[in-house]
């Protein structure tokens, strides 16, 4: 078969994913692929395999180029989106996404508020499947013109995933938040000792804002809600990547979409504020929709989204330089910054 196949992690080599070498093999995964519910009365031909995801020891995302002919004769070339995680059989995920797809999300929804169609799953595999979505990830659109406008459209999908009234089975709270912080925070201490005073001031008034905070209603959130997540097609937004999808307050992906937006315009403008404007838009929006009552924990869970961009800075060499400024960002918001002077 002269189906291309690349795989530039070595996934077929992370004994926690042991199904990966059948779902690379272009024979094997031609012959699943066919058998879906979805091109029950079509043919199916692989085209080409790419790894494009890889976290050593938990998940790994496939792409699928296929050529699909109907009965008819027609012809279509599909990239299918096949994840597979460590000691999960994908019916979950594909669960998931089928019941966003069912409750308004679907291709053609009058908003022009979609998640990608999901396709199936592949037992073989341990892998459920979507398709491919064409378009632009806001974060790489976010800072062009017209920025502000598409932060307001990114607040009405967040509402709408809250208020969709999809069922979670997980939970995640503001203590969560907290204590994922304290991990990460010692992480860095562990690595850069002379960071450690300044990392406990800036943890403490964590811990005191969020005591301060009010709480909101729950509902379900997507948790990891930033611009990576959201596909720009036009005037339609896709909604990808429901992993961490779970039970929290709405005020969460609102506030870590904001802080994501906080630390990209730092790292590639130069000045947190940059896109300010942006932030303005999708809070004053999310807050118009869901009342004005939430904007402390929206604030609040920015704050802690870029206080989270301090580790996650040492994990990406290109950001390593942005760690202290991200550390004195938060420093300067949070007030602690003259405190720890002497510290530094």
């Amino acid at each position: 078969m002269s189906v291309v196949v690349h795989d530039p992690y070595g996934v077929t080599g992370d004994a926690a994913l042991p199904r990966s070498a059948l779902a690379l093999d272009p024979r094997h995964a031609e012959r699943e692929l066919g058998r879906l519910e979805r091109f029950r009365e079509s043919t199916v031909v692989l085209r080409a395999i790419h790894v494009t995801r890889h976290k050593p020891g938990k998940r790994c995302v496939v792409e699928y180029d296929i050529e699909v002919a109907t009965r008819d004769g027609a012809r279509e070339r599909v990239t299918l989106v096949g994840k597979m995680r460590a000691a999960r059989y994908g019916n979950a995920g594909h669960r998931l996404l089928a019941s966003f797809w069912d409750a308004g999300f679907d291709a053609a929804s009058a908003d022009g508020i979609s998640v990608p169609e999901p396709i199936g799953t592949v037992g073989a595999f341990t892998m459920w499947l979507q398709r491919k979505v064409a378009g632009v990830a806001a974060t790489d659109v976010i800072a062009s013109a017209g920025g502000a406008a598409l932060a307001t459209r990114i607040a009405e999908a967040a509402h709408k995933i809250h208020r969709a009234s999809v069922p979670a089975t997980a939970r995640h709270t503001m203590a969560d938040e907290l204590r994922i912080l304290r991990e990460c925070f010692a992480r860095v201490s562990r690595d850069r000792p002379s960071l450690a005073p300044r990392l406990a001031g800036v943890l403490d008034a964590c811990e005191r804002l969020a005591a301060s905070t009010p709480r909101c209603a729950p509902a379900g959130i997507h948790r990891d809600f930033y611009g990576d997540q959201v596909i720009v097609d036009g005037a339609r937004l896709h909604i990808v990547d429901f992993d961490l999808y779970c039970e929290g307050e709405p005020a969460l992906d609102v506030g870590n979409f904001i802080g994501h937006v906080t630390e990209q315009s730092l790292r590639t403008v130069g000045h947190p504020d940059a896109l300010a404007d942006r932030e303005a838009a999708l809070e004053e929006r999310f807050l118009a929709l869901a009342g004005p009552s939430a904007r402390p924990a929206v604030r609040a869970y920015a704050m802690l989204t870029v206080a989270r961009h301090v580790y996650l800075s040492t994990t990406f060499p290109e950001r390593r330089p942005f760690t202290e400024a991200l550390l004195e960002l938060c420093e300067e918001r949070l007030g602690v910054g003259r405190a720890l002077a002497g510290s530094r």
